[in-house]
């Protein structure tokens, strides 16, 4: 399956992160007390360098440091305050790694102190909207970009989620949004989008869009996916408790490598850069 798919390289400050192979890892560093998932287990910096190093030993082609839980129900944490958790985290890590480092942030604030700790990425879940700043903070510095789309607000996007045509209506914000993007200055080279998947759908709405993946192929930018340990899975397996859904996290990430992601967002680096490289084996014999 898709074995010619479009080959890409992402412009991250001047260093370009080849993308036109097996789909690569991004692994996850939450730095946060109320993450669904790890919350409050790397709030010490040096615990947080550590595990980041350890990921990248595992396979982790990005860490995507975040000082803010937007998971459901969530409220948003200040600039300051994200500022204080992350900064000596990616400085730590740009000290101790050649791999990229993405900063999980709405604010432009917060991308202006990461990318002056180190940072070349910008993992922004509302695609460019929340700030009007971060637009032109990202062009002016050639940060790479990741637009990914949310129907309506962490607070608020788990509680009615509806879409008359939910693949249609996400690729087509996603293209609006590039659109925005590139007028503002970020080339097409530096953008990534992200399906948003848990933000704002149900569980029916996330396995449409992964099943029609390769849709978002179309839109001319690299595409990543954020499956890793979300209550979909669960949902699906009957599992409450988000250290349980390695396994079907695994499944999901098998399929993405196979049906066009370039990037794939996990907490479990070590286990799913194994899954994907046989599901990408497989799918290139």
């Amino acid at each position: 399956m898709l074995q010619n798919r479009k080959k890409y390289q992402l412009n991250c400050c001047g260093r370009m992160l080849d993308l036109g192979g097996r789909p690569l890892i991004m692994g996850i560093l939450n730095v946060t007390p109320d993450s669904f998932s790890d919350g409050g287990r790397y709030l010490e910096a040096a615990e947080a360098v550590e595990h980041g190093l350890r990921m990248v030993g595992e396979g982790a082609a990005i860490i995507d440091v975040g000082g803010e839980s937007t998971r459901p129900g969530s409220e948003a944490v200040g600039a300051e305050e994200q500022v204080r958790r992350v900064v000596p985290v990616i400085e730590g890590l740009v000290r101790q790694t050649q791999v990229p480092v993405s900063i999980d942030t709405r604010s432009a604030a917060v991308a202006k102190a990461a990318f002056e700790a180190g940072a070349t990425i910008v993992n922004d879940i509302s695609a460019l909207r929340f700030d009007a700043e971060m637009a032109g903070f990202a062009a002016r510095n050639e940060l790479a970009v990741i637009l990914m789309h949310m129907q309506g607000s962490p607070g608020d996007m788990q509680r009615k989620p509806r879409y008359d045509d939910v693949v249609g209506e996400v690729k087509g914000f996603l293209a609006e949004r590039i659109d925005y993007a590139v007028g503002a200055g970020i080339g097409g080279d530096r953008l990534v989008v992200d399906p948003g998947i848990g933000f704002g759908k149900t569980v029916e709405h996330n396995l449409l869009l992964l099943k029609r993946l390769a849709e978002f192929g179309e839109l001319g930018v690299p595409v990543l996916i954020g499956p890793s340990r979300k209550s979909f899975i669960g949902k699906v397996l009957g599992l409450e408790d988000p250290g349980e859904r390695l396994f079907g996290t695994a499944a999901v990430v098998a399929m993405s490598a196979v049906l066009g992601a370039q990037i794939i967002r996990v907490h479990d680096v070590g286990e799913m850069s194994q899954v994907v490289k046989l599901a990408w084996a497989i799918s290139q014999s």
